[in-house]
């Protein structure tokens, strides 16, 4: 073989796993009701397990986001105000799209890092590297 056939080889095989498939990543729909004035999320545990990241952080930019009082109780978010469905699926899908998926492959697998003292999204998959502001 010729170097750069060799060179090509060594990248290829230098390259995570997790990048070379191409299983399709969907963001986790929730289940909510209304209840009086109150909105109920179930299977809140589930939802945190598919982000991997700080329940605090979420709660925390979920009320930024609704401007509504949020807590927790025996494994459902409780929102002090109607949020319907649709709203807060769409919600969840930008908080995905900002603090998970990786902005090149577009895949979940990103953990968070801190270099310098800024926070940093890093992709297990593909390498990728995203300042990220507000972690």
């Amino acid at each position: 073989m010729t170097n750069y056939e060799n060179l090509l080889l060594k990248a290829y095989n230098s390259i995570p796993k997790k990048a070379l498939t191409q299983e399709r990543f969907e963001v986790p729909k929730v289940d909510s009701f209304l209840q009086g004035t109150k909105t109920i999320v179930k299977g809140f545990n589930q939802l945190l397990d598919s982000m991997r990241r700080d329940k605090k952080h979420f709660i925390k930019w979920l009320m930024k986001e609704t401007a509504l009082p949020i807590s927790e109780v025996n494994n459902q978010l409780i929102i002090n105000g109607k949020v319907n469905s649709y709203q807060l699926n769409k919600l969840i899908e930008s908080y995905f799209k900002q603090f998970i998926l990786c902005p090149e492959c577009k895949k979940p697998d990103t953990k968070v890092i801190t270099e310098g003292g800024t926070k940093l999204l890093k992709c297990e998959a593909c390498g990728a590297i995203k300042s990220v502001s507000g972690l």
